[in-house]
């Protein structure tokens, strides 16, 4: 079978229909940022309260997703971009069914996140940095792997050995090493009102 015997079938409900019915845009909000500055935290609680309120949200978090889907791939850069790719295909579609979309990626490299923004429609793309210093990071370290990293026991990891491309343009940025977890998810959730509802 070759690529050209797969059709790609038009959903029965669209996009619109599916935004008209949620009363808001779908979208994709990517939390980018070190391991440790706060993206998994504060996608869950903007999540949560956004859900409360009636809008149609999902989380995909980094780790939550090599648990499964992406199990079968490591750190290696080339891995890393095999990792954001199929998280992007997933949000795609998610989008597709007029869902916000809240992803909780370190996705270090500027390329693969522009990759991800390509996918979808002008505006459907939304980059949040959660902005946190390096040495803030590793002194929250809340599952331990900087000091791993340190020691030699974790390759390729972000901020230590592998680099991370900070966002040039994002459109949000929450500084997590300056303001706390509760500030953070309140200007995402005021972000998400102001541009999707």
């Amino acid at each position: 079978m070759t690529n050209r015997d797969i059709v790609w079938h038009e959903a029965s409900i669209t996009k619109e229909e599916y935004q008209q019915k949620n009363k808001h845009k779908s979208s994709i909000l990517w939390l980018t940022g070190l391991s440790g500055s706060g993206k998994s935290t504060i996608a869950n609680a903007a999540a949560r309260e956004l859900f409360e309120q009636g809008y149609q949200v999902i989380v995909l978090d980094g780790d939550n997703i090599r648990h499964g889907l992406n199990r079968d791939l490591g750190f290696s850069d080339e891995d890393r971009k095999e990792n954001i790719r199929r998280i992007g295909e997933v949000a795609k579609l998610f989008v597709q069914q007029g869902t916000i979309v809240i992803t909780a990626f370190i996705s270090p490299f500027r390329e693969d996140r522009q990759q991800v923004r390509e996918l979808v429609e002008a505006g459907e793309f939304n980059e949040v940095y959660i902005k946190c210093d390096l040495d803030i990071c590793e002194q929250r370290d809340p599952k331990g792997l900087y000091k791993k990293a340190r020691n030699g026991e974790i390759p390729f990891f972000t901020g230590i050995d592998s680099p991370y491309e900070e966002p040039e343009a994002p459109e949000l940025v929450l500084d997590s090493g300056q303001h706390d977890r509760e500030a953070c998810k309140n200007q995402l959730i005021e972000f998400v009102k102001q541009k999707l509802s």
